[in-house]
């Protein structure tokens, strides 16, 4: 997948067409996949290149104010999860607050129809977009009708009777509900990050944790304590992952998202770590000791591993 900040910049020498898409993808949920799936198989058809267009950073980051963890997944892993769902082109949009501002046709004819060779376009169910998002498909379908582009709006993608969403996943994490968001994501929600330095208060008891750090844009489950597999160097390794305060220490402490790697002594300091959530244990708790904290992380420790991880 070759990826641009302008459609401009895809060769017209070496693609005989495009067919494209538009929209955040973010957490690229199942019913992004599933639309992404079907538009690379129109584009296989007909013979064109598929290519994907969306925004850098999120509309929210910059039409919200202090808006701050919110994204489900970063913009690397949007990257990868496209790629390997066969986009042959990704166009991150460079989203500023005058960008905003520009109507429907506008956008159109600035940012997408500059380019003489689009084929097809493919619309999601809820597509808006423009100044307040004053634009739709009709007016999509309405503005291309003097060009030799078709024009296709996808159906909502649901599940068990309901309908996917990033919004509907968002409040599942939020809520600490990873079961039911990593159905509706059809993978497991991650957290990507640098371990950095702690109190080291984890090594001191006999279990021993990989402190996150992490964008302050990505979304964070809540408070509690997590079923998780951890990768990094091309190994995948069971963990358990506590997210909160640590209260049994201090009531002040900064929200923190600390791992333990199970059967693993390795020195990780320094390195970018993926732990992948699978299921909520437990709520954050505050112990009378010390003893009881490590008397609860080990039956912690036990249930995560013998979890099923499909």
């Amino acid at each position: 997948m070759k990826t641009f900040d302008s459609i401009d910049k895809i060769s017209t020498t070496e693609n005989p067409g495009l067919t494209i898409t538009f929209g955040n993808f973010d957490g690229v949920h199942s019913g992004h996949r599933k639309l992404i799936q079907l538009i690379k198989s129109e584009s296989q058809k007909s013979g064109t290149k598929l290519a994907v267009m969306t925004f850098v950073p999120h509309p929210r980051k910059i039409l919200q104010a202090n808006a701050s963890r919110f994204l489900i997944s970063s913009y690397m892993k949007r990257r990868e999860i496209l790629s390997e769902l066969g986009v042959d082109y990704l166009i991150e949009l460079p989203f500023t607050r005058d960008f905003s501002t520009q109507n429907a046709k506008d956008f159109l004819d600035k940012y997408v129809l500059s380019y003489p060779a689009i084929k097809s376009m493919y619309l999601g169910w809820d597509f808006a977009f423009g100044a307040n998002k004053a634009g739709d498909s009709e007016l999509v379908k309405e503005h291309c009708k003097k060009t030799n582009i078709s024009v296709y709006e996808c159906p909502a993608y649901e599940t068990n009777s309901s309908k996917v969403s990033s919004s509907i996943i968002r409040s599942l994490i939020e809520t600490g509900d990873i079961s039911s968001a990593n159905d509706l994501l059809g993978r497991p929600f991650s957290l990507s990050g640098i371990v950095i330095k702690g109190e080291g208060r984890g090594k001191k008891i006999g279990i021993p944790t990989a402190n996150l750090q992490i964008d302050r844009d990505l979304l964070i489950p809540a408070t509690g304590v997590y079923v998780t597999q951890t990768s990094f160097s091309g190994m995948n390794y069971r963990s358990v992952t506590n997210v909160g305060h640590n209260p049994t220490f201090s009531e002040d402490r900064a929200l923190s998202v600390e791992t333990h790697i199970i059967d693993f002594n390795g020195d990780i300091y320094g390195e970018n770590i993926e732990v992948n959530f699978y299921s909520r244990i437990r709520s954050e708790m505050k112990f009378s000791s010390v003893n009881e904290l490590v008397a609860q992380v080990r039956k912690d420790i036990d249930f995560s591993s013998e979890f099923s991880i499909e």
